[in-house]
């Protein structure tokens, strides 16, 4: 059985992803993530295609003025603000489009975070143009999303092999191969929810280059890049985690406005106090290795469907 789109794989996404992330998320992308966040006492914060929220919820609970998750999937939203009442953070949360973001003010957030989703959305020049809107002329846009130039859909895959080494030794040596890097498109997307059930998704496959010119015609400039690592957990549970030490399959950049840029280079304004209460061509392709619960692929990548959740 077949389910299309994020709204009918909601409840299993909830499932999987619960208060910590999946297994990628909480043991691979979010470690950095988070550490390229820091500290957000006293911010307000716009979780842009939140999912559940449990990211939301976090940074509520850590102490940010406003932690606002949006997000455009009405299932994904229900369970957020159901997740929200059983254990109250503070966190709220807000149907919209990220391309027309109505409602919200200009230069009304610190900070703005988009975990895993910027790859998944068709207009991104216009939801990047509205980030920009919502930040303050000092705030900061951190994303992550699926590493451009390791992680094509099918179109990259590891490779394991007998190789001698220079000490007269055979080891098992990992090698990631990509083709196509350049050949930008739109992907349908597997994911393996059980043996009987896949579900799909729609995908963007963008270069690198293509995101900072979307980011420069912001007024954005790229001011810091991590390639995740694997943490130990992921190393032990995952097949592709010790692969993943070696070859990274997810960014995390973090974007700032530039003078030279002529966006928002004016001094900025003061803040208001907020207090906790008052904020209350489309082909099949393999999911991107960052999210979990992927349809396997024979000689390709094992897709991790049923660990880590």
């Amino acid at each position: 059985m077949d389910r299309r789109g994020w709204d009918e794989m909601a409840a299993w996404r909830d499932f999987r992803m619960g208060e910590r992330g999946d297994l990628w998320h909480r043991a691979i992308i979010d470690p950095t993530l988070l550490g390229v966040v820091g500290p957000v006492r006293g911010l307000e914060i716009l979780d842009l295609a939140c999912g559940n929220g449990y990211l939301t919820r976090r940074w509520a609970r850590e102490g940010a003025a406003r932690s606002l998750g949006v997000e455009r999937s009405r299932a994904n939203l229900r369970f957020a603000r159901q997740r929200e009442r059983s254990r109250p953070s503070g966190a709220s949360f807000l149907e919209r489009d990220g391309r027309r973001l109505e409602g919200l003010r200009d230069s009304s957030f610190d900070l703005v975070v988009m975990n895993m989703a910027l790859q998944d959305v068709a207009d991104a020049e216009a939801t990047i143009r509205e980030v920009a809107r919502v930040l303050r002329p000092d705030g900061r846009f951190v994303f992550s999303l699926s590493h451009p130039c390791f992680d094509l859909d099918e179109r990259s895959g590891w490779v394991v092999e007998r190789v001698r080494e220079p000490d007269g030794l055979w080891h098992d040596v990992v090698w990631r191969k990509v083709r196509a890097y350049r050949d930008e498109r739109t992907v349908e997307v597997p994911w393996r929810i059980s043996e009987s059930e896949t579900g799909w998704t729609t995908a963007y496959h963008r270069t690198l280059s293509t995101y900072s010119r979307l980011l420069r015609a912001a007024g954005l400039a790229i001011t810091r890049l991590e390639e995740p690592s694997p943490l130990l957990e992921a190393i032990r549970k995952s097949p592709q985690g010790p692969f993943i030490r070696e070859v990274p399959l997810h960014l995390v950049i973090e974007a700032r406005f530039h003078p030279a840029l002529g966006r928002k280079a004016r001094a900025v304004p003061p803040r208001r106090p907020a207090s906790r209460s008052s904020a209350s061509s489309r082909r099949r392709a393999i999911r991107r290795s960052g999210s979990g619960g992927r349809k396997p692929r024979i000689g390709s990548r094992d897709r991790d469907s049923t660990t880590g959740s």
